[in-house]
């Protein structure tokens, strides 16, 4: 039997019931109709997987099937489903549709549960917090550290005999991730935020600048579009209302070679960063990813109660 894909299990479940439905609302159906044994992998979240796999697929792609419509909770439909009036209606409202703001009150700090729920759903990387405050050098350790750093592993997907054999030719595909964190991105801290990152981020396989509001603007989203190409820095927005529905406005430029000096470098002057890389070194050689040593992963519903605390 072909298994199915998760934009493959919605296309099939939208099609069937030739109605707007949310994630959650696929799901139920694809388990009452026996399709979720026809799909390769679940994970411990598959409508959050689904909704994260329309909105990547709905921004990503221009020929997309989908189309997202109302918040809400959000719902997809079909867009061949929709008359010619009502489809380019919907399509309108998905272009003009404004980029979600966070509270005046949300703090940078806030912020760290939800890129750390995206990293886990989007790579099945676990992050750990890196604190400023236990930095040797203070007075410009924040242009130094990054906010998050994140790391994934095989382990959970490998055969024994195949991490170990990746392992002793040096070559266990390891990515690390490195996040610089900010409330809000537009013309006025585009540019301190962007060489910010740039010059704690850079280290790593992948680097991200990421916030909870980039702006719209289209002379801000062209530059802001060349300073990613130009550095390999990619763009993540938060979306704090919908947390699976954050994205990549700007993909990473991914190198397969880390900057040790660097590594080395932040290893020297944090000791959050230090005990991150034993945390990773130690899961390696046990075989065994201690997941409660990373930064706590919050299901969507938990994240937006936090932030009404």
């Amino acid at each position: 039997m072909k298994q199915l894909s998760f934009l493959e299990l919605a296309k099939r479940v939208l099609a069937e019931e030739k109605r707007p439905l949310s994630a959650d609302e696929i799901w139920d159906i694809a388990k009452q109709k026996g399709y979720d044994a026809e799909v390769s992998t679940k994970g411990k979240t598959p409508a959050a997987t689904i909704s994260a796999r329309l909105y990547v697929d709905i921004h990503d792609q221009s020929d997309s099937p989908f189309c997202k419509v109302g918040s809400r909770p959000a719902r997809f439909f079909l867009k061949q489903l929709a008359p010619d009036d009502a489809r380019k209606a919907i399509e309108d409202a998905i272009a003009k549709q404004p980029v979600q703001s966070p509270k005046p009150e949300v703090l940078e700090r806030d912020l760290h549960p939800f890129l750390s729920y995206f990293a886990w759903l989007h790579w099945r990387a676990h992050t750990k917090t890196i604190e400023h405050s236990k930095s040797e050098k203070k007075e410009y350790g924040e242009w130094v550290h990054p906010d998050l750093v994140g790391c994934y592993s095989p382990l959970k997907e490998w055969q024994t005999e195949v991490f170990e054999l990746s392992t002793a030719v040096g070559d266990t595909t390891l990515r690390f991730y490195s996040f610089e964190l900010k409330r809000e991105l537009g013309f006025p801290n585009l540019r301190e935020s962007f060489f910010q990152t740039v010059s704690n981020s850079s280290w790593a396989n992948e680097a991200y600048l990421v916030a909870a509001k980039v702006s719209g603007d289209g002379d801000f989203r062209s530059e802001l579009a060349r300073l990613s190409t130009s550095f390999g820095i990619g763009v993540i927005e938060l979306n704090l209302e919908e947390p699976e529905s954050s994205w990549i406005v700007f993909p990473a430029t991914r190198k397969e070679v880390l900057d040790w000096d660097m590594i080395n470098k932040l290893a020297t002057m944090n000791s959050d960063f230090k005990e991150f890389l034993k945390r990773v070194k130690t899961d390696i050689q046990s075989k065994e990813i201690r997941e409660e040593r990373y930064d706590k992963v919050y299901k969507p519903d938990e994240l937006k109660e936090m932030l009404k605390k």
